[in-house]
């Protein structure tokens, strides 16, 4: 798919642990403002790819874009302003258990900000942020005391309790665990977040409902490279075998082999 603004680009990059190649040659441009969804079985290197992007991982190979600057060479120092542009929304969403809600998504702004912090605006930034993710009130919680979607919300605000807000978001399985009902607000506040903030968004996940939902492109990951990419109905119906079956919800016919044995 041609993207004429990528506010991020991979160029040629490939990734190895030992001798598994998880990530192989792959070129990504990410259009600005739009939801970028990819897809793929788990351990396929979605979640390595989004750590690229953010410098959490180098790539053996290659080069990382940000805003037309490539940062994949840059030194930790130097990644700090651009780690403040972009929010990761973890799989298991790495909210502190001995803080409170509100202390969880002011977290980031308190880390940021000098030591002559105004506590009240930031209080203010975090109640607003619960707010937007419908989580308003929720603010003297402790983690251990909300369900999955609740827990998961609480992330997503403290993904854009940031001043000013993030261009990006990473979303690494944000619908994991989550019953049908509870995952489908959690897309809607995807969509929410995209257009309230006007935040670039790439979302891995191996849940086709919320990649049709979310994403303005879809990608497939297999093998360490992508062998879709298109609108999410373009690889609804995508005719490619791994493809198809993935999109189904088939197994492969590898995986079948030992129960025939």
């Amino acid at each position: 798919m041609n993207v004429s603004d990528p506010i991020i680009e991979l160029r040629r990059v490939s990734k190895a642990f030992g001798r598994q190649r998880v990530l192989d040659d792959i070129d990504l441009k990410v259009e600005r403002g739009k939801s970028t969804v990819i897809v793929g079985r788990s351990g396929t290197g979605k979640s390595v790819l989004l750590k690229h992007i953010v410098g959490l991982l180098r790539p053996d190979k290659g080069e990382v874009y940000f805003e037309s600057r490539r940062i994949d060479n840059l030194s930790e120092r130097a990644l700090a302003p651009v780690r403040k542009e972009i929010s990761f929304v973890f799989q298991l969403n790495a909210l502190f258990d001995s803080m409170s809600v509100a202390e969880n998504v002011a977290f980031p702004m308190v880390e940021q900000s000098s030591n002559r912090v105004n506590k009240r605006k930031i209080s203010r930034l975090a109640s607003h942020c619960l707010e937007l993710v419908g989580m308003a009130g929720f603010e003297n919680k402790r983690p251990a005391e909300l369900s999955g979607g609740e827990k998961k919300r609480v992330a997503l605000a403290r993904a854009i309790a940031i001043e000013p807000a993030p261009k990006v978001i990473l979303y690494d399985e944000p619908t994991a665990g989550l019953d049908p009902q509870r995952a489908d607000v959690i897309n809607k506040l995807i969509r929410h977040l995209q257009h309230k903030v006007n935040v670039t968004g790439i979302v891995v996940t191996h849940d086709m409902k919320t990649a049709t939902e979310v994403g303005d492109r879809l990608l497939m990951l297999w093998n360490g490279r992508f062998i879709a990419d298109g609108t999410p109905e373009d690889v609804m119906r995508a005719k490619e075998d791994h493809v198809r079956r993935f999109v189904d919800g088939n197994a492969e016919p590898e995986d079948l082999k030992s129960l025939s044995a």
